[in-house]
């Protein structure tokens, strides 16, 4: 059975370059490719059929991180290997906690593309050996890495939080505007301060995010 294979880049150059080094493999379907992480969670939505998907790092809109971590989370059977230029630590460090399964740097060949995602879907976890190296080094000095949230203390208002905890409670706009005695429109700005202040783009994650920070 040929694997099903998704790629996540906003650079159509390279991206038909990998496409092209899959097309060696008889034992890979190259399925769809998509130009940034909002787009491939949307098409995954349509078509979740998909066993590998070789994420892209930065791509505008939502980046290969956030995209990384919606998509384990709603479709944790696809396997996912990072796809990318970066070898930085913080980088390494944010795609694994957001669950990739492994991490290869972009000048790879076809025949080492193959033997990865092979390893994958068997439970492996492929990495560059640069990348490999550095892990290694982030499990001895986990404390060189910080995370957003303990560099950057969310703050928000009274009343963004009466309506993020409102919001938890499953109810709509106009709902909230009842409760609290305002106009849906300001319930609307207040919900999107709420977005742009934890850095999440919908309700789902804004309670997650604000339950993980205590704000709620």
């Amino acid at each position: 059975m040929k694997l099903k294979i998704a790629i996540a880049e906003d650079n159509h150059f390279l991206a038909k370059a990998v496409i092209e080094k899959l097309s060696f493999f008889d034992d890979f379907v190259f399925k769809f490719k998509a130009a940034n992480g909002a787009e491939m969670v949307g098409k995954l939505e349509a078509n979740h059929n998909i066993d590998v998907i070789l994420m892209d790092i930065q791509m505008p809109e939502m980046d290969g991180i956030k995209a990384t971590e919606i998509i384990k989370e709603k479709h944790p059977q696809i396997k996912i290997i990072m796809l990318t230029v970066f070898d930085d630590e913080e980088n390494i460090f944010k795609a694994i906690q957001a669950g990739a399964d492994g991490y290869l740097l972009k000048e790879i060949n076809a025949e080492n593309i193959h033997k990865s995602i092979l390893e994958v879907v068997n439970d492996g976890a492929p990495m560059s050996p640069s990348i490999a190296l550095k892990a290694l080094n982030l499990l001895r000095n986990p404390l060189q890495i910080t995370t957003d949230s303990e560099i950057e203390k969310v703050k928000l208002t009274k009343r963004e939080t009466d309506v993020l905890l409102q919001l938890s409670k499953g109810l709509n706009y106009n709902e909230i505007a009842e409760n609290l005695f305002i106009s849906s429109g300001t319930i609307r700005k207040h919900i999107e301060n709420i977005y742009r202040k934890l850095k999440v783009h919908n309700k789902m994650e804004a309670v997650q995010k604000a339950r993980s920070q205590k704000l709620i």
